[in-house]
């Protein structure tokens, strides 16, 4: 039997549907934009930004294609499985789930107010549990679950720690998924960005802070929102298929 007849079967004969967390603003927004643009359909989630999260759907719709802004707090069991309903109520299943909802809060370790860390891992890690165990029961075979690290894993900088324990949890979580998924022809994997120039990022740093951290990367810039939902459109198509269980670290070269 040839390579050909043994490759996993993508039908082509339904269309494919997209969840976006995070999707009113910064990466997750733009992933919105780029899956939309590839032909999903796109259920756009959002936790409080109601007006650009609508504005996207409302654009994609007025240039003819699908998609729905609902509102969802990840780490809400009973809201995330109503986010993955009104994806099969409207169109049909899942195919793709792309986990971009977070949240940042930087202070050295010792000063740290353990309220912040609290909430940064009732979103960052019980966010991600939620919507990995819903993507887990409902995304159909030759679909993707993606979720979100950051390249400070690795790179260890200081008035990181919280946010970046709380990215190592999601790693092993999505390692972990990619396993116990066998059989089931789903791929899960983390994009793990450096620093990009989204709100999120760029909120309370002054101008030399930006340049000096643009200046780290040999590409000697800042990551887009557009280079990350490049990453996360080639991990959810067919094309990324064979990539399976990995963290892709999207930095520009950052070591």
């Amino acid at each position: 039997m040839s390579a050909q007849e043994t490759a996993p079967h993508h039908p082509i004969d339904r269309p494919r549907v997209a969840i976006v967390t995070g999707g009113s603003r910064g990466i997750g927004h733009e992933a919105v934009k780029r899956l939309a643009a590839d032909g999903y359909a796109v259920v756009a989630g959002y936790a409080g930004n109601r007006d650009p999260a609508e504005a996207v759907a409302k654009d994609i719709t007025a240039a003819g294609g699908r998609a729905v802004a609902v509102r969802a707090d990840v780490a809400d069991e009973g809201q995330v499985a109503a986010l993955f309903d009104t994806a099969e109520s409207e169109y049909g299943g899942v195919d793709v789930v792309v986990h971009a909802a977070g949240r940042l809060h930087l202070a050295p370790i010792a000063e740290l107010d353990l309220a912040e860390l609290d909430a940064l891992h009732r979103t960052n890690i019980r966010g991600t549990f939620v919507v990995a165990q819903q993507a887990a029961r409902r995304i159909r075979g030759g679909g993707a679950l993606i979720t979100f690290s950051t390249s400070v894993v690795g790179l260890a900088l200081p008035a990181y720690g919280a946010y970046s324990a709380g990215k190592g949890a999601v790693e092993a979580l999505t390692m972990i998924l990619a396993r116990e998924l066998r059989g089931r022809d789903i791929t899960v994997n983390a994009v793990a960005p450096g620093p990009t120039a989204t709100d999120l990022f760029l909120d309370g740093k002054d101008e030399e802070t930006v340049a000096r951290l643009a200046a780290q990367p040999p590409l000697e810039r800042l990551g887009t929102p557009a280079d990350i939902a490049e990453v996360v459109a080639f991990l959810a198509s067919p094309a990324g298929h064979w990539v399976n269980g990995q963290v892709v670290r999207a930095n520009g070269g950052i070591v």
